[in-house]
């Protein structure tokens, strides 16, 4: 396979030639600002902008493979040059130097990492189909396995990572969606591994959606503490005193037969009957209140 050819004879562009699309990481203010102070104090870009040549419809294109807050940087410090590197790479080139370029020169959040490297992983086993699990089980078998190296032991090596480290971080990357890492970056509190690798245990979407949701609201601080608020039983409202003793006495009543009624009312006569005149006194108001409003209709008329 050929190998990404660096263009020795562009060392700048201009600012503007710079194309940052399709990117797996975007741009951070924090990130830039930490680089504009930096070439203020120093004057000058510490590492040179990586960018990809290319050719589209006859003309040439240069893209960022890595430095795209550097390019940030030198726009807001009205730059119209910058230091470049240029290469001429295939699609999986590109990506697996831009990832690489992040992990080992960045302060990446967990998300990230687990972005980056989930998205390294596909990529390098496109570039290096005999890593593939399963098929390198069939080689070892052959006894060439020993000729292979695995993605997450060169991963391991590469960036200083264990290789259980490793495919921790892929197991839970290569489970997230485009639309739940757009949202997770939005969560005030940084998520952290654990919530990835939680989320990515959830087996039903509802309750996956909700608690990403939640962390991108801020309402949650880990996901495991939204799924369980998700799964835990709603809270019964609790009841009103007189509407559940006036249900069980209205059932106890039309239960029992006209003896039992009849007994009840005298055993109870002295307690009941102020009651009943009271009753009787309001549906009488009631009675001429509505006699005296059908009268005035009436005289009206």
């Amino acid at each position: 396979m050929t190998e990404p050819t660096l263009i020795q004879s562009k060392t700048t562009l201009p600012v503007d030639q710079i194309e940052v699309s399709g990117r797996l990481r975007p741009v951070s203010p924090a990130g830039v600002a930490t680089i504009v102070a930096s070439i203020r104090e120093i004057g000058q870009l510490a590492n040179p902008v990586v960018v990809r040549q290319l050719r589209r419809k006859g003309e040439t294109v240069w893209r960022v493979l890595d430095g795209a807050h550097r390019l940030a940087a030198a726009v807001e410090l009205g730059w119209t040059e910058v230091p470049v590197r240029v290469f001429e790479c295939n699609d999986d080139q590109a990506r697996i130097m831009e990832i690489d370029g992040n992990l080992s020169g960045a302060e990446l959040n967990p998300l990230d990492t687990a972005v980056f490297l989930a998205t390294r992983k596909a990529v390098y086993e496109r570039l290096h189909p005999e890593t593939k699990a399963g098929v390198a089980g069939g080689l070892a078998r052959q006894g060439s396995a020993s000729e292979l190296s695995s993605f997450a032991a060169v991963t391991a090596e590469k960036f200083g990572m264990t290789a259980r480290q490793v495919q921790k971080i892929v197991s839970a990357g290569a489970k997230l969606g485009g639309d739940e890492v757009a949202r997770l970056r939005q969560a005030p509190r940084q998520v952290t591994l654990k919530d990835l690798q939680d989320i990515s245990r959830i087996a039903n979407p509802v309750d996956r959606y909700g608690v990403v949701e939640a962390l991108a609201a801020g309402s949650a601080k880990s996901a495991s503490a939204a799924l369980k608020a998700r799964r835990a039983p709603v809270e019964a409202v609790e009841a009103d005193p007189l509407e559940e003793q006036f249900k069980a006495l209205s059932k106890a009543w039309l239960r029992a037969g006209a003896a039992a009624r009849r007994r009840f009312v005298a055993a109870h006569f002295d307690a009941l009957s102020p009651l009943v005149v009271d009753e009787a006194g309001d549906r009488d108001e009631v009675e001429i209140a509505a006699m005296r409003a059908k009268l005035s209709v009436v005289a009206a008329d």
